[in-house]
């Protein structure tokens, strides 16, 4: 039998995150996201090991490890934190609870699995051989047209961070682009699905095991944010309908990502962008299918894209294609931990809570603003951000603003301080709550 142990975050996907870790490590994992579910959890299935967090919304951790003792004398505890940080802390932890780890947010989720293993070994199961391919269905090598819905023009700045071989990083600089919606075209640019594919994807809980499923909904900026507290390498798959995308973390940063739909191939965000006419991307696909190279080798061939253009071009297409995401209210989303991040040759270098904020501000429609934050509603500064202020690239305004988000003024209030337009105000006051820097004032 597996040996059992008990995780607590309050973090609904960090919990899925680090349950998947331990239960991909062989262990039976007892989850909570509340210190009252976990002392009922534990008093019916007694675990090895606890791992709590120490700010939990019922309880502080601390008193929930009290709580277990009672129970379990000798129960080995370890902490993570957001919000308790320092060397005391961590001292403090070890003098009254003999913890055996004591881990701040972002950590790295190998070293807290090596604590684990430590205190209580297991033998890794044997897992089928899967991928995020195989369970998601993400047939990234078909093209789809299928329409994402109404679509806007994607505005996007002309700077791009990247990093190559050998830890190099590079910044360059170019003109703003907006990448406009994709119109029609003809049908031959479609590959057809390879012999032997299922033509459905696979409903949401089935699929491979060491792979976590679920339904989107609002919580995109969650999972990114997941990946970066347990700073883990590994892919998140995201599909609705036949539109499939997958985004690759190295270490808690979206570094790369891939689409089977279109508009997100290379040679069609060339055209988007009005780098290359879709007549000139015809001729160079037809050429590029006919002598079996890729599509941009055959555009610098002809002089209508610079060998030096390209890193930068792909640079912008992978900003795009995680940007889009952003935009979808419904879909399912799988998460897995593989290494492949690690081999791309060309990764992005943005900082996920900046990503989270311009792709808010990018793509979230007012009413889906609305809908999440009301102008009755009030703000406070959360005591455990996920991220620190210093993280966040604010403009002059919205630094102006957050000292007056103090719980006493409503959003509508908030609006008139900051004399900007309503989606404006919104966007920000939303990505700043979805970062965890404001919660809701109880």
């Amino acid at each position: 039998m597996a040996p059992r142990i008990l995780v607590v975050d309050d973090n609904q996907e960090l919990l899925t995150l680090l349950t998947q870790l331990f239960e991909d490590a062989g262990y039976e994992v007892v989850s909570a996201s509340r210190g009252k579910q976990a002392v009922e959890l534990a008093r019916s299935k007694p675990p090895g090991v606890a791992v709590l967090d120490i700010l939990l919304p019922d309880m502080m951790g601390y008193h929930l490890a009290d709580a277990l003792r009672k129970e379990q004398p000798e129960l080995p505890l370890i902490f993570i934190t957001g919000v308790f940080k320092g060397g005391k802390h961590a001292l403090e932890a070890r003098q009254k609870y003999g913890a055996a780890g004591y881990f701040e947010k972002p950590f790295e989720a190998s070293k807290l699995l090596e604590a684990v293993q430590k205190l209580l070994p297991a033998e890794k199961k044997a897992l089928a051989p899967s991928s995020l391919e195989e369970a998601f269905e993400v047939e990234l090598d078909i093209d789809v047209e299928e329409d994402e819905g109404p679509q806007d023009a994607m505005e996007l700045t002309g700077r791009i961070k990247v990093t190559g071989g050998d830890n190099l990083t590079a910044e360059i600089r170019g003109a703003n682009l907006t990448a406009t919606p994709l119109h029609k075209v003809a049908a031959t640019q479609v590959r057809p699905p390879g012999p032997g594919r299922p033509p459905e994807p696979l409903p949401v809980g089935a699929g491979a095991p060491g792979n976590r499923r679920g339904d989107l909904k609002d919580n995109l900026p969650s999972l990114i944010t997941a990946f970066y507290l347990s700073r883990e390498t590994g892919e998140l798959g995201i599909q609705k309908g036949k539109v499939k995308k997958v985004v690759y973390f190295e270490r808690g940063t979206p570094v790369f990502a891939l689409s089977n739909l279109l508009a997100d191939r290379f040679g069609q965000f060339l055209v988007r962008v009005g780098k290359i006419k879709p007549d000139q991307l015809q001729d160079a696909t037809a050429v590029a299918a006919a002598s079996n190279r890729r599509t941009g080798d055959v555009l610098v061939e002809r002089g209508l894209l610079k060998d030096t253009e390209r890193l930068y071009y792909v640079g912008q297409q992978v900003k795009a294609i995680i940007y889009s995401l952003f935009a979808w209210e419904e879909g399912t989303y799988v998460m897995s931990f593989k290494e492949k991040a690690s081999t791309e040759s060309i990764k992005l270098d943005v900082h996920p809570a900046n990503l989270i904020v311009r792709g808010i501000k990018k793509l979230y429609k007012p009413e889906r603003l609305n809908r999440m934050l009301q102008v009755e509603d009030r703000l406070i500064p959360a005591v455990a951000p996920a991220y620190q202020l210093h993280e966040v690239e604010l403009e002059r305004w919205e630094a102006e603003l957050l000292p007056k988000i103090d719980g006493n003024r409503t959003v509508a209030e908030l609006m008139a301080y900051a004399n900007r337009p309503e989606q404006v105000v919104y966007g920000f006051l939303v990505a700043m709550s979805s970062l965890g820097i404001l919660e809701p004032h109880r």
